[in-house]
């Protein structure tokens, strides 16, 4: 592995060998819906509580990744997760289930990158043979914790974005035939643009974005148009202009898309589009790798972002810190 100024180049092939992903019901009208393996009948089953759906919905989407992989979870060397809620409640639960030695990670919506960051770096350094990698977030839990619960029926402005119910897990492995291999990773740094509205994130996290791919195009050589697409998420319809206003003198074109702008396609409902850690983990595990190992992809950066805020640091007048990491893959010729 070479660091270079924060971007990891990995010596061996790191492979994403499969992927699951498991939504929640609103989920099933998504752009994505195509590409996910579960859609939930409910947000909760009876007698649970939001948290434990959270859990039990990663853990399905760990058990599909090491299913479609044709393995088994007691396979699995190290699980790598996420969530949005305290103390990562959902993530550890979901831990005790599976009963993999484990490691939390939290970059609020970013975590899904931050753990295959981790994943790869324990891949390349053979300390592992398998990790599962992903993060996830839940739309009830989500809204009571950093916003009001939803019996309050408060109205959100136009800013505001949906929390997807969704996890998103990739399976970690090296050198397997015929799947994307994560080349490069940039690791985010703390970036705080004094944005104070939490419902307003795309403006708060776009900056986040472009220091994160500013340096990733720098460290690795390279232009926008050398990748099919560079991927972010979730800023957001807002966000996602911001941050081609800040890349005007880039020709973007196609290029720089988002997942939380595309999420729920043009539906108004859900105001500035998606967000939530689940939202850029099933895009990335979902359309975005299948488009790789099709072969229509060769070359992608996908950059996830994160708020770094919390419902104490809100009330306590604080502005957001944001970050965002990033991967890159590439889809390499088939042996």
């Amino acid at each position: 592995m070479v660091n270079k100024f924060g971007t990891l180049q990995f010596t061996h092939k790191v492979c994403i060998a499969n992927t699951g992903i498991v939504v929640g019901p609103v989920e099933k009208d998504s752009t994505f819906a195509d590409s996910f393996d579960e859609v939930l009948s409910l947000e909760t089953e009876k007698g649970e509580t939001n948290e434990q759906a959270n859990s039990r919905m990663i853990e399905k989407a760990c058990q599909w990744a090491v299913k479609k992989a044709h393995t088994q979870i007691d396979k699995v060397d190290v699980l790598i997760g996420g969530d949005l809620i305290n103390q990562l409640s959902p993530t550890n639960f979901a831990a005790r289930s599976l009963a993999i030695p484990f490691l939390g990670v939290f970059s609020a919506c970013a975590s899904s990158m931050e753990s295959v960051i981790l994943g790869s770096l324990l891949v390349d350094s053979g300390n592992a043979q398998t990790v599962l990698a992903g993060a996830s977030s839940h739309h009830q839990a989500v809204e009571r914790q950093f916003r009001y619960p939803l019996e309050y029926g408060t109205q959100k402005p136009k800013t505001a974005q949906w929390t997807v119910t969704g996890a998103g897990f990739a399976l970690l492995e090296k050198d397997i035939k015929n799947a994307p291999v994560v080349t490069h990773a940039t690791i985010g740094r703390v970036v705080d643009s004094c944005q104070t509205n939490p419902l307003h994130m795309g403006a708060a996290m776009a900056s986040a974005a472009r220091d994160t791919i500013e340096r990733h195009l720098t460290n690795t050589n390279s232009k926008m148009a050398d990748f099919d697409v560079i991927m972010t998420g979730d800023l957001g319809n807002i966000g996602i202009s911001i941050l081609k206003e800040m890349f005007e003198d880039e020709n973007t074109g196609v290029v720089l898309q988002d997942a939380g702008a595309q999420f729920y396609g043009n539906d108004t409902f859900f105001n500035a589009g998606a967000s939530g850690a689940g939202c850029s983990a099933t895009v990335f595990f979902g359309q975005i790798y299948e488009q790789l190992k099709k072969g229509f992809f060769k070359r992608v950066l996908l950059v996830a972002t994160g708020a770094l805020l919390s419902p104490l640091t809100f009330q306590q007048g604080e502005t957001i810190p944001c970050i965002a990491h990033a991967i890159e893959c590439r889809m390499e010729k088939r042996s």
